[in-house]
C-alpha cells in the first residue's frame, strides 16, 4: 500500500498532525497538507518549481533533516500534481 503524499510539498500526509489542508469553505483537504494549503489557497505563494524546491528543502533542513536528505525529497516534487505542469515555468495555481 502507498503512503498518500501532499501532492504539493511530497511530505506523507499521515505525517500531517492536523489530517490535511483546509478548503476556502474551512472543509477539510486530503489532497494537499496544512504546512502547504490554507483557506483555498497555498500558503507559500510561490509558482516557480526551482524556486519552491529550494523553499522545500531549506525548511526540511530547520525541521532537522539532513542536507542531502533534504535534497533527495525533493527529486520527486516536480511530478506531483500541483507541479506537475509545471517543469521550471510558472504555475498559476
Amino acid at each position: 500500500m502507498k503512503r498518500q503524499l501532499c501532492q504539493s510539498c511530497g511530505m506523507p500526509m499521515d505525517m500531517d498532525k492536523k489530517g490535511g489542508g483546509t478548503n476556502a469553505d474551512g472543509g477539510k483537504n486530503k489532497k494537499y497538507c496544512s504546512y502547504c494549503y490554507q483557506k483555498g489557497k497555498f500558503v507559500d505563494g510561490i509558482t516557480d518549481l526551482k524556486e519552491y524546491k529550494v523553499f522545500v528543502r531549506k525548511k526540511r533542513i530547520e525541521n532537522g533533516v539532513s542536507p542531502i536528505m533534504a535534497s533527495l525529497y525533493n527529486i520527486g516534487i516536480g511530478k506531483l500534481e500541483r507541479w506537475e505542469n509545471n517543469k521550471g515555468g510558472k504555475n498559476g495555481k
